[in-house]
């Protein structure tokens, strides 16, 4: 009897020792997630443009693709974001705002020409602002997952003719899903849905012919994304992580640029891919 209260013991012990283990490993991986949801990060960025617009053959002007932009732009992103019980419990806050210049490469046309007879470079000078309001749910002990909102604004300057700036806001639903496979490693992955709002191009004058500016067609927004967030320390954080966007312009309106010409800004359809790569501060 002695030894078989013994053995009871030892397995009562163990069973109490895996459970604290299991109990201890399961709350590192909700730690681990709400750390990085508690950063403020800098990292370098390259966003992939891949630009097209298309002629409705409106005036009897040219349908199919009029001209396109492809290439990487390169830049620095800064966020910083929040998860603390402040309202509804793992309230979760995020500010974000990136900047990128450089080059891409341009095909089109001259006036009446064919798509292909030009091909050269533009400037591409990207910016975005955005915040978001979420809540975290905990769904299993290393899996979060937090539906979202988001406002944004975005501004491309492109620098052919004379100077072009298109910019949008864009309001969209999201969800985080967040996964701490091990202890102080965090995967995310991130699709949102949503709208541009008052998207507006503004097109400088020239020696040739006057610019003009005026409303685009808005339309749907979609984003999708993966990233990894790894604790060096505590509070030393790196994180890589990629997306891809896509959202289109509506035709404008029909301006007088003088000289008894006319002009306006055809459909267009525009593609981001973008990575990032940077380190971020826990707090």
């Amino acid at each position: 009897m002695v030894i078989g209260k013994g053995n009871y013991m030892l397995h009562k012990i163990a069973l109490s020792t895996v459970i604290t283990l299991f109990s201890t490993t399961a709350f590192a991986g909700i730690a681990d997630i709400k750390a990085s949801n508690n950063l403020i990060g800098l990292r370098a960025m390259s966003t992939y443009v891949d630009y097209t617009e298309t002629g409705n053959g409106l005036l009897g002007t040219q349908t199919g693709i009029l001209d396109t932009e492809t290439g990487p732009v390169t830049g620095l992103a800064f966020s910083a974001s929040r998860m603390r019980d402040l309202w509804l419990g793992n309230d979760y806050l995020e500010f974000s705002f990136d900047y990128a210049s450089g080059y891409t490469k341009y095909i089109g046309s001259y006036q009446g020409g064919t798509y292909g007879s030009v091909v050269t470079t533009s400037r591409a000078v990207l910016s975005n602002i955005s915040a978001r309001y979420g809540r975290g749910t905990i769904l299993h002990e290393k899996f979060m997952l937090t539906p979202y909102t988001e406002l944004a604004r975005h501004e491309w300057y492109r620098g052919v003719n004379y100077g072009e700036i298109y910019s949008h806001y864009h309001f969209a639903f999201g969800v985080l899903g967040q996964y701490s496979p091990v202890r102080r490693l965090v995967l995310t992955a991130n699709a949102m849905l949503g709208k541009t709002l008052g998207s507006y191009i503004s097109v400088a004058s020239g020696p040739s012919s006057n610019g003009f500016a005026g409303s685009l067609g808005n339309s749907p927004l979609y984003k999708a994304g993966l990233a990894a967030d790894y604790a060096f320390t505590r509070n030393l954080h790196g994180n890589i992580g990629i997306e891809h966007m896509r959202f289109n312009y509506g035709i404008s309106g029909i301006y007088d640029v003088g000289g008894g010409y006319v002009a306006w800004e055809p459909d267009s359809e525009t593609k981001y891919s973008i990575v990032k790569l940077g380190l971020g501060y826990a707090f």
